[in-house]
C-alpha cells in the first residue's frame, strides 16, 4: 500500500510548501478514487471515462505507515500503530464522495499537497485533514515557522492528546493496532473449504482489470488475488516476458476496469469464494447493488466464461440473462454480434409427449398425442464413446475408431453405454416428458440433421442427471457459440461434480466392457449351456432390445448376460413389412402384420418383462416361450384377444390354451383385424353352461396358520422357514447323520457330483455334514443348497459325498416360499433396506405362516404374521414404507389386496422411505424430483 509523508525537516529537504509561497494553492473538485493511506487520497475528475486523476498528500500532517506486500517494490513491511485505523477512517469518510481540494507542487517535490474539504464549498464543508488531527490518527508537522493552518492542526493534535484520542489514548497496546496480514496462501482451497462457500465480508483493495481485483477478506486479513465467477472482461495485453504491455490498447479494457473502480474499489463488498485456479481464488462479489458480475455483463463489458462458470453454486442463469441483454442491444464488445440461434415456430420448439424408445445415450423417440413420433437428441451432452478414439481438449473426436466386426455391439461394448441406456430407459420409458427445442445441429459428416433439446421430466433435467451420474459428459463449446443447451450452465456444475465425485466414466478404475454372450448368434450354446436352467425357472426376467415382428423379439437376460431370440408360444403372428437391408430387397408384409409389431413395440420394446422358455425352434437358433409384459399381461394372449395373431395348434397341450380359445373367441365375435371376414360360429350350449358355472366360482380365502422358524432370506425376497412341529424330527435326523460321517468319514475326490444330486455337504462354518442339493458345477466347485436350512454356498468337490440311502428319503425340512403381494423396489438401496427390515423381523425367528396361494413350478405365496402381535409382517413393509404392493387379481386375495394397497397409500401420504419423493410408481427417479 503506497504512503506518501514527509521524513525530513524544512521545506526545502521535504518539499512542503513554503509559508509564504508566492503562488496561491489551485482549488478543484473532484470524486475521491481511492485512500493510499491516513495522509494521501487519489482524486478523480467528475467527468470523462476514465477521468484523469491526481494523488494528493495531506499538508503538515504525517499517518502512521501501512504495512507493504513482498514483492510490491521491496521487502515485507509490518504496520505501523494505528496506520490501518487512519486509513480506514479516510475510507469510509470520502471514498466515492465528492470534494473540494486545494493543492501545490513545490518545485523541489514530486508530489502534491494540500487539504480536502467534503461537498462542493470549502467554506462549509468539513476539512478532512483537521477531522483526522481530531481523532488522534496522525501526526501534525512542527517544525519551522508555523502557518495558520498549520498552527490550527497543532492545536487541534494537542487536544487530542489532551482527551487521549487515537494513537495518543494511554491505555491501548500499540501491537493491538497492528494487523496480523496473510499475504500468501500454501492450501488456498483449504481457505476456500473454511468459509463454505457463505459470503464472507472483504475491502477491494486493487482492480487489476475488470474482472480481476485484490482484496483484504475480513477479520481475518486475508489478502487475495480473485478471478470473478463466470466472466472475463478485456484485460491489458501481454508481451513476449508476460508483462503489461502498456502500449497496446484492448478495445474496453480501461473502461471495464474504470467500471468497476467506480463501484466496488475500496468499498464494502462481500465476496463468496467458489474454487481456486493455481493460487488465484475465483468468486463472486455482491455489492449494494447486485452482483457485479451482472452488471458487467449487461453493460457489455464482459462475456460469460463457461469453465468458470462451473464452480458457481448460484446465479449462473443470470449472468446468462444479462449477456443475453447486451447481445440484444449490441453493446460494447457484442455491437458486431449477429444471433446464430434459428427461430423456431411454438409448435416444433416444444412438445410433450410419451417416451417410446431410448437409443445409445443420447437420443430418445418421443410419441406425440396425435400419434407422430419424433426423435428426440439431448442437448449439449455425449454418450459414453468408444475409448479406441482419439480425443482433443474441447472433447471432439479427432481420430475417429477403427472399425469393428459386423457382429460388434456398442451398446454392450463401449464402457457405460449400456448403464447410460438403462438409466434412461428405466426412468424415461412410457414416461411423459416436456420437450423444449434448444438449435437444430446441421447435417456433418454423414450425421443427419439433429433436432437438439433440454428434456424434462418432473421439471428436472434429464440430461443433467446423466451427466451428474458421470453417464455423459458435456460438449465444449466456442464461446460465441449459442447453439447449446438452455441449461448448459447447469449440465457444466453436474460434469464438475461427477468428476469430484469419481463417478462413471470419471472413475480412476478402468472401465471394463459388458460381456454378453450373443447367442443370436452362437446358437448352438442355448440348447446345451442355457436351455435346462430356463426350463426349470418359473419365469426368467428379461429386458426386449428389438421387436422384429409382433411375435419375434431380441431379448437380453440380465441374470445370465445374454442375448437371444425369443418367439411368443401358442401363436401364429402375421409377418411384417422389412426394409431393404444391405442389399436386400424390401419385403411386404402380410395383412395386419405392421399392426401386430407396432402393438407389440408399444407393450414391450425396452421394457423389462418376465418369460417362461419352453424349448428352442427347429433349428436350435430361436427359443420359444411365453412372455408376459410389466403389467403382467400375457402377450401372445394380448395379440389373440386385439385380433392380431391366431391360435397355433402347439398350444393344445400348453396350460394357456383355454386363454388363448377364450382370446380368440371374442376377437372373433368383435370381428377384430384379421378376423374381419370372419363368419361367427354359434357355440355349444354345454360349453355356455360350463364358462357361467366357473363364472358363478368364488374362491373364499383359507387361513391355516403353522408355526414356522425361518432360516434363509433371498436378495428376491423368498425365504426358506422349517416347521416348529417338525423340529424334533430335524434334529434326530441331523444328528444321526453327523453320527454316520463321524463314524465312516468319506475319502476326500472319491466322488464325483453331478447337478442336480442329493448330496452330504460339509459345511463351512463348523465342518459338520448336511444334505444338499447340488445347483452347479464349476470346475472344482460345486454350488450347493442345503435342503433343511435354506442356505447356499460354493464348495471345493472334495467336501461332497454320496449321501447314503437311510437320509436321502426324508422329505427336506426347508421350505421356501415367496412373500405374499409384495414387490422389491427397483433401485438398490431401497432393496437393501427392505431386505433388511425383513430379516431383523423375521430371520431365526418364530412366526406364523399362511399359504395365500400355491404357484406350480415355484415358491408358494404366504404371508407371515407376529405370533405376539398377530401383525401381518408383510403388510407392515407395506406400511413403512419399504416394499411395494404387487398387483394380484386373484379373487381369493381381492379384500387382502386392498388392505396392503391402503397401507401402501397411508405410506405414500406420508412420504416414508422410498416414497419420500413422491409416487415411485410414475417415475422412481430422486435425480428428477
Amino acid at each position: 500500500m503506497a504512503t506518501a509523508a514527509n521524513t525530513t525537516a524544512g521545506p526545502a529537504k521535504d518539499g512542503a510548501p513554503a509559508p509564504n509561497a508566492p503562488a496561491p494553492p489551485k482549488t478543484l473538485n473532484g470524486i475521491v478514487k481511492q485512500v493510499l493511506s491516513g495522509d494521501t487520497v487519489v482524486i478523480r475528475a467528475t467527468k470523462g471515462a476514465p477521468p484523469p486523476e491526481k494523488q494528493i498528500t495531506f499538508s503538515h500532517v504525517l499517518a502512521p505507515k501501512l504495512a507493504r506486500r513482498p514483492g510490491a517494490g521491496g521487502d515485507e513491511t509490518k504496520d505501523e500503530p494505528w496506520a490501518w485505523e487512519s486509513r480506514e477512517f479516510l475510507r469510509s469518510k470520502l471514498v466515492g464522495a465528492e470534494v473540494t481540494f486545494t493543492f501545490d507542487k513545490p518545485a523541489n517535490s514530486n508530489r502534491e499537497y494540500g487539504f480536502v474539504w467534503l461537498g462542493k464549498d470549502k467554506e462549509t464543508g468539513e476539512n478532512v485533514v483537521e477531522s483526522i488531527v481530531r481523532e488522534g490518527l496522525v501526526t501534525v508537522r512542527r517544525e519551522g515557522r508555523p502557518t495558520p493552518e498549520q498552527q490550527t492542526l497543532i492545536e487541534l493534535e494537542d487536544q487530542a492528546r489532551a482527551a487521549n484520542r487515537g494513537k495518543w489514548a494511554h491505555n491501548v497496546n500499540a501491537a493491538d493496532k497492528v494487523r496480523n496480514i496473510k499475504w500468501a496462501h500454501e492450501n488456498p482451497a483449504h481457505i476456500v473449504d473454511i468459509y463454505g462457500g457463505k459470503p464472507v465480508k472483504a475491502i477491494i483493495e486493487h482492480v487489476r482489470d475488470g474482472s480481476t481485483v485484490r482484496a483484504f477478506l475480513l477479520p481475518e486479513f486475508h489478502y487475495i488475488t480473485l478471478m470473478i465467477s463466470g466472466i472475463r472482461c478485456p484485460g491489458v495485453k501481454l508481451d513476449a516476458d508476460g508483462k503489461p504491455d502498456l502500449s497496446v490498447k484492448v478495445p474496453y479494457a480501461d473502461e471495464a476496469r474504470y467500471y468497476v473502480e467506480t463501484r466496488l474499489l475500496q468499498r464494502d463488498v462481500e465476496i463468496r469464494l467458489e474454487s481456486v485456479n493455481n493460487s488465484n481464488f475465483i468468486g463472486t462479489i455482491l455489492y449494494p447493488k447486485g452482483n457485479i458480475a451482472e452488471s458487467l455483463l449487461r453493460e457489455g463489458l464482459a462475456k460469460c466464461v463457461d469453465w468458470s462458470m462451473a464452480v458457481m453454486k448460484t446465479g449462473a442463469d443470470k449472468l446468462r440473462a444479462a449477456e443475453r441483454v447486451a447481445k440484444e442491444k449490441r453493446l460494447r464488445q457484442w455491437q458486431d454480434y449477429q444471433a446464430k440461434t434459428p427461430t423456431f415456430n411454438s409448435k416444433e420448439k416444444d412438445f410433450t409427449g410419451t417416451v417410446v424408445e431410448v437409443f445409445n445415450g443420447d437420443a430418445i423417440n418421443v410419441r406425440l398425442a396425435n400419434g407422430q413420433v419424433k426423435k428426440v437428441f439431448f442437448s449439449s451432452i455425449r454418450p459414453p464413446r468408444d475409448q479406441r478414439a482419439v480425443v482433443g481438449t474441447d472433447g471432439e473426436e479427432i481420430v475417429k475408431a477403427p472399425p469393428r466386426g459386423k457382429n460388434y455391439r456398442p451398446l454392450y461394448e463401449i464402457p457405460h453405454m449400456f448403464d447410460a441406456r438403462e438409466f434412461l430407459r428405466k426412468k424415461l420409458i412410457n414416461k411423459k416428458v416436456q420437450c423444449n427445442l434448444d438449435y437444430i445441429s446441421p447435417l456433418r459428416d454423414n450425421f443427419p440433421e439433429k433436432h437438439c433439446y433440454t428434456v424434462l421430466i418432473g421439471g428436472q433435467n434429464v440430461a443433467e442427471a446423466m451427466v451428474a451420474k458421470g453417464l455423459a459428459t458435456c460438449v465444449r463449446y466456442r464461446q460465441d457459440d449459442d447453439q447449446r443447451s438452455s441449461a448448459y450452465d447447469q449440465l457444466i456444475a453436474a460434469e464438475q461434480q461427477a468428476i469430484k465425485g469419481l463417478k462413471g466414466l470419471h472413475a480412476k478404475k478402468d472401465n471394463a466392457t459388458l460381456r454378453v454372450n450373443d447367442l443370436t448368434v452362437e446358437h448352438s450354446r442355448i440348447k446345451v449351456q442355457y436351455l435346462p436352467s430356463w426350463q426349470r425357472a418359473l419365469r426368467t426376467e428379461a429386458i426386449v432390445e428389438f421387436a422384429a415382428s409382433g411375435s419375434r423379439l431380441r431379448l437380453y437376460v440380465p441374470k445370465d448376460s445374454c442375448l437371444v431370440t425369443f418367439l411368443l408360444a401358442g401363436i401364429s403372428c402375421p409377418r411384417s413389412s422389412r426394409p431393404a437391408l444391405n442389399g436386400i430387397p424390401a419385403q411386404e408384409g402380410e395383412p395386419f402384420g405392421d399392426e401386430a409389431l407396432t402393438y407389440t413395440r408399444e407393450r414391450v420394446l425396452q421394457r423389462d418383462v418376465s418369460v417362461h422358455i419352453d424349448t428352442t425352434d427347429k433349428a436350435g437358433s430361436s427359443v420359444i416361450g411365453w412372455l408376459w409384459t410389466d403389467q403382467n399381461i400375457n402377450l401372445s394372449v394380448a395379440l389373440v384377444e386385439e385380433g392380431l395373431a391366431e391360435v397355433h395348434f402347439s398350444a393344445e397341450k400348453s396350460e394357456y390354451y383355454r386363454l388363448l380359445k377364450s382370446a380368440e373367441d371374442r376377437a372373433k365375435a368383435a370381428k377384430k383385424n384379421i378376423w374381419a371376414n370372419y363368419v361367427e360360429q354359434v357355440p355349444e350350449e354345454k360349453v355356455v353352461v360350463e364358462e357361467d358355472k366357473d363364472e358363478k366360482v368364488v374362491v373364499e380365502r383359507k387361513v391355516n396358520y403353522e408355526n414356522v422358524i425361518v432360516t434363509e432370506i433371498t436378495e428376491n425376497l423368498t425365504f426358506f422357514a422349517q416347521s416348529v412341529d417338525n423340529g424334533p424330527k430335524l434334529e434326530t435326523l441331523m444328528s444321526k447323520l453327523h453320527a454316520d460321517f463321524q463314524a465312516n468319514p468319506p475319502i476326500a475326490g472319491s466322488y464325483t457330483p453331478k447337478r442336480g444330486d442329493l448330496v452330504a455337504a460339509q459345511f463351512t462354518f463348523d465342518n459338520q455334514w448336511y444334505r444338499a442339493k447340488v445347483e452347479r458345477i464349476q470346475g472344482n466347485n460345486a454350488s450347493v443348497l442345503y435342503i433343511d436350512y435354506g442356505n447356499k454356498e460354493t464348495l471345493p468337490i472334495s467336501r461332497l459325498a454320496a449321501l447314503p440311502p437311510a437320509f436321502s428319503s426324508e422329505k427336506p425340512h426347508a421350505t421356501e416360499y415367496a412373500l405374499a403381494l409384495i414387490a422389491l423396489p427397483a433401485d438398490n438401496e431401497d432393496k437393501e433396506e427392505a431386505l433388511r427390515a425383513f430379516s431383523d423381523d423375521v430371520l431365526n425367528h418364530k412366526v406364523q405362516l399362511n399359504v395365500e396361494l400355491k404357484v406350480g413350478g415355484g415358491p408358494h405365496l404366504a404371508t407371515l404374521h407376529d405370533p405376539t402381535t398377530k401383525t401381518d409382517l408383510g403388510k407392515q413393509l407395506v406400511a413403512d414404507g419399504l416394499v411395494l404392493v404387487e398387483k394380484r387379481r386373484e379373487r381369493r386375495l381381492k379384500e387382502l389386496v386392498e388392505q396392503y394397497r391402503t397401507a401402501q397409500e397411508a405410506a405414500l401420504a406420508a412420504h416414508l422411505a422410498i416414497w419420500k419423493y413422491g409416487d415411485i410408481t410414475q417415475d422412481d427417479a430422486p435425480e428428477f424430483r
